[in-house]
């Protein structure tokens, strides 16, 4: 493999908390040195890359792929090929699919299908409970052994106080993270929008804001008990971020994400039923985006993930209440980070570990970082090229972007697995 040699990049590796000006160069796929005085081997393949931002290959810690049982939706080959565009080297895939990562031969199998593409390193949640569906607790240490992450129902909150306890105590013996939905079911039942003004002036049913704070507040507590790890998916709300605040100073045992359309919409993007702006959990009020601003800057949110959910165009063709909820957001999961950035609620540090180091500590995996004798999975980017979101012309299979027609400030260029050029 030749030898290659980025040049005046700015490089930024929040896990070693270097930011500088310099070269980096990659042999074997790997890291071989980084600095201001490398020279420039005989062969090597040079990149000049004046003006960009090199940093490690983003960590998107929840995503969900059509494999296995919705392949009509995502494959893992265009999953690849969207999160190529997007930066993203390593992805941690849900476990609701059909049938749900349940047994570890699928978790296995994730593992391989993600190295086939030779683009991204998958990294399989296991499934808390049997099917995913909240009753039994799942086979935890086999999939454990079998290369699951963490352990979730994905969009399925576990409803079961009694149950959550017990896996949570479970799982703290082999060092597991347990992954909730924080949305009380019983409240959110057949709820499309968040409770409130626009809910009622648009004839939808809502879903309040508390059924996040409640589910929050229950499962600390459970954590409490237990001395478990608990881990919160896509936080929305001021509440509940405020509850995780406070969990932290108090030393529980708590971690947390947000996805994009948390700090970049609100809820005024469902417009006139405009069903790519349908999410789970429901896009907020002006008041809980800036609250979710805030916990990026401030350190209560750990990580920002692309909560990826791809849908067809027919599971949105029905009327608001009645599609799916869920967006694509693999391609996107920089450009709006970045748009943080610009706007100074974020320094560039903050936004690349919060794509980077954080997720990837979160989780335990071997990813996220710029260091010597790491693995080459690189993100080059232009920190303010401007580019425009289109759905129907995105890479990957999954169009259902709540970001289309969105001007994005902030363009891939290149990225690199193991060394190899996967992105131009």
């Amino acid at each position: 493999m030749t030898d290659i040699l980025f040049t005046q990049a700015r490089l930024i590796d929040p896990a070693s908390a270097t930011d500088l000006v310099g070269n980096l160069l990659v042999r074997d796929g790997k890291i071989l040195d980084l600095g201001n005085n490398l020279g420039i081997p005989e062969g090597a393949t040079i990149i000049e890359a004046r003006d960009l931002v090199l940093v490690p290959g983003l960590v998107d810690m929840r995503a969900a792929v059509g494999e296995p049982g919705f392949e009509y939706r995502e494959t893992i080959k265009s999953a690849a090929t969207a999160a190529s565009a997007g930066g993203i080297t390593s992805l941690a895939v849900l476990p609701d699919s059909k049938p749900a990562i349940d047994d570890p031969a699928l978790a296995r199998l994730l593992r391989a299908r993600g190295e086939e593409t030779g683009a991204i390193t998958i990294y399989p949640y296991g499934a808390l409970t049997r099917g995913c569906e909240g009753d039994e607790m799942a086979e935890l240490g086999l999939l454990r052994e079998a290369g699951a992450v963490a352990f979730t129902d994905g969009r399925r909150a576990l409803a079961d106080a009694r149950l959550m306890r017990r896996i949570l105590a479970y799982a703290r013996h082999f060092g597991a993270r347990i992954v909730q939905h924080p949305e009380d079911p019983s409240l959110a039942a057949g709820g499309s929008a968040t409770e409130g003004e626009l809910a009622t002036r648009l004839g939808l049913p809502g879903i309040p804001a508390a059924a996040e704070a409640i589910m929050v507040a229950r499962d600390l507590r459970l954590a409490q008990l237990s001395s478990g790890a608990i881990h919160f998916a896509h936080v929305s709300t001021a509440e509940s971020i405020e509850l995780i605040r406070r969990a932290k100073h108090d030393g529980i045992n708590v971690t947390c994400d947000t996805a994009p359309p948390y700090f970049d919409l609100n809820e005024t993007a469902i417009g006139d039923f405009r069903s790519y702006a349908k999410l789970s959990p429901p896009l907020r009020p002006e008041s809980d985006r800036l609250a979710v601003v805030a916990g990026l800057a401030d350190g209560t949110i750990d990580a920002v993930a692309s909560d990826h959910q791809p849908r067809d165009a027919d599971d949105k063709r029905y009327p608001f209440a009645q599609a799916s909820a869920g967006g694509a957001g693999l391609s996107t999961l920089l450009g709006v980070t970045l748009a943080q950035v610009h706007s100074g609620s974020l320094t560039l540090d903050q936004a690349i570990a919060l794509l980077t180091h954080n997720p990837a500590k979160v989780l335990g995996v071997d990813a996220g970082t710029l260091a010597i004798g790491a693995k080459a999975d690189l993100c080059l980017f232009h920190p303010t090229r401007v580019w425009q979101v289109e759905a129907g012309k995105l890479p990957g299979k999954a169009q259902n972007t709540p970001f289309d027609g969105r001007a994005m400030e902030g363009s891939v260029i290149g990225t690199w697995k193991n060394g190899r050029r996967v992105f131009a």
